[in-house]
């Protein structure tokens, strides 16, 4: 599958919140954490083995117990000694929780998820074992299912044969778990390279329950390269097996995003999260000083309909309370969500008023720039209206909508200055006007400027938006 339409497909089931993360061993190497061959490699080392020449790590780690008259004390030690470490983090799994994915399975031991979600700010709730599957955390915001264990309890781990031969048997609720996931979530595969045999069995159970009614999953993989083998031939070989592992992964309805390097999946990441967020349009704007032209009927009717035309047309709405401006965004929105979004008020609107009292811990400015930081990472989109403010009487620019222009632009978001609404929209068109680098706006100065036509304008943010996605 080509990255344009996996990025767009991937983002839109996370916007229907269907999306789940499946991370393999790959996720956490950027950690400083083995991969699997380097975990068994001291057990094939003591029991006479070349770990580079075995494909089967899965019965090395079982012959080496069977070594050992089947006490896996030593196994259980090398994996507190190679996973131990509470607060790593890599940057494929921080952006992968950063997302508003609520679902992630993994067969790593490792913290890293639960890293990646608890610097993110939200509340997860980890299933280690069978009996958290009983459990639920309150005011969770995500799942995280461990299906071979954990570091905190190694000698649960799943590392063996025997570990995997008993695995239906003992942990049987993570594979109905797992299997009702991959029916009703689209899976993102990372990190990982399909030679787990419980993966294997659960997807070809699911192959043969749902026939040819797959849900579509992705997967990436790191392309076959010449430079990673020491003949043609021995590459020509690896090329071949990769076509025939992507064909054969169709089976189960997993399409196959090739990448060049492993760097390049953050970038992709990314790419997924800035489609997610073109979702969501911050208005910034406020008034305190009326005229003929913006009486303070109209702007509050203003105000009311562009919002309520947006959450229609299935934007979410993000607002920072501005003076004059924001009980009617609010109301707009709010109507529109009520009469027709089966009040999923949460979905549609978010609202993050700016601290009043400056007797927190640090500076009222301080904390309106980190409001306004988060208003506006949180969102794709900027549109700007209005904006000024009575100081000792006289009428200025709004310095909070210019402050909001500028993060706005350090962070490359989608901006879309209302100019005929005046003040700081205005002086904020005219800055981005003579720059020329807003191309996405090039057929549509003149509408933002002179046009006076509600509808004729909210319509024109709204191709802008489409024709930049």
């Amino acid at each position: 599958m080509e990255k344009e339409q996996f990025i767009k497909k991937y983002t839109e089931v996370i916007q229907e919140g269907n999306a789940a993360v499946f991370a393999g061993a790959g996720t956490s190497v950027d950690a400083g954490f083995v991969n699997w061959k380097e975990l068994v490699r001291p057990f094939s080392e003591e029991i006479n083995l070349d770990i580079d020449k075995e494909t089967d790590l899965i019965g090395v780690a079982q012959y080496y117990i069977n070594f050992k008259m089947g006490n896996r004390g030593t196994v259980n030690q090398e994996i507190i000694n190679q996973f131990s470490s509470s607060d790593a983090e890599t940057d494929v799994m921080n952006l992968l929780t950063r997302l508003p994915i609520s679902t992630y399975w993994t067969t790593n031991y490792d913290e890293v998820i639960e890293n990646g979600l608890e610097k993110n700010n939200r509340r997860g709730d980890i299933k280690r074992k069978v009996d958290d599957l009983a459990i639920n955390i309150y005011d969770s915001d995500a799942i995280v299912y461990k299906m071979h264990g954990d570091i905190r309890s190694p000698q649960d781990a799943v590392i063996s044969k025997d570990d995997y031969e008993r695995y239906g048997e003992k942990n049987s609720l993570f594979v109905t778990a797992l299997r009702g996931d991959l029916v009703s979530k689209t899976f993102l595969f990372v990190g990982f390279s399909f030679e787990d045999p419980n993966l294997e069995s659960i997807l070809g159970k699911v192959n043969i329950l749902l026939g040819d009614n797959k849900r579509e999953h992705y997967c990436i993989q790191r392309t076959v390269l010449r430079k990673d083998y020491k003949t043609k031939k021995e590459y020509d070989y690896a090329k071949i097996k990769q076509d025939l592992k992507i064909i054969d992964l169709k089976r189960y309805g997993i399409e196959t995003v090739l990448v060049n390097d492993y760097i390049e999946i953050p970038q992709l990441l990314l790419e997924i999260e800035r489609e997610y967020f073109k979702n969501t349009i911050f208005i910034s704007g406020s008034i305190s000083d009326y005229s003929k032209k913006w009486s303070k009927e109209k702007v509050n009717q203003y105000c009311y309909d562009l919002s309520s035309f947006l959450v229609s047309k299935d934007y979410k709405i993000i607002s920072g309370f501005g003076l004059g401006i924001g009980s009617n965004i609010i109301n707009g929105a709010l109507d529109q969500i009520y009469k027709t979004k089966y009040r999923h008020v949460s979905e549609h609107l978010g609202l993050f008023p700016f601290p009043q009292n400056d007797n927190g811990e640090k500076p009222l400015k301080e904390r309106w720039t980190e409001n306004r930081e988060q208003m506006i990472s949180e969102s794709g989109v900027c549109i700007f209206l209005f904006g000024n403010k009575l100081v000792d009487g006289k009428v200025e620019l709004a310095s909070g909508m210019m402050e909001e222009f500028q993060i706005a632009k350090e962070k490359g978001k989608i901006i879309i200055p209302i100019a005929s609404t005046g003040f700081a929209a205005k002086e904020i068109f005219d800055e981005m006007k003579q720059s020329g680098e807003y191309s996405y706006l090039d057929n549509y100065w003149e509408t933002l400027e002179t046009e006076k036509d509600f509808t004729k304008v909210f319509s024109t943010i709204d191709k802008i938006v489409n024709e930049v996605r």
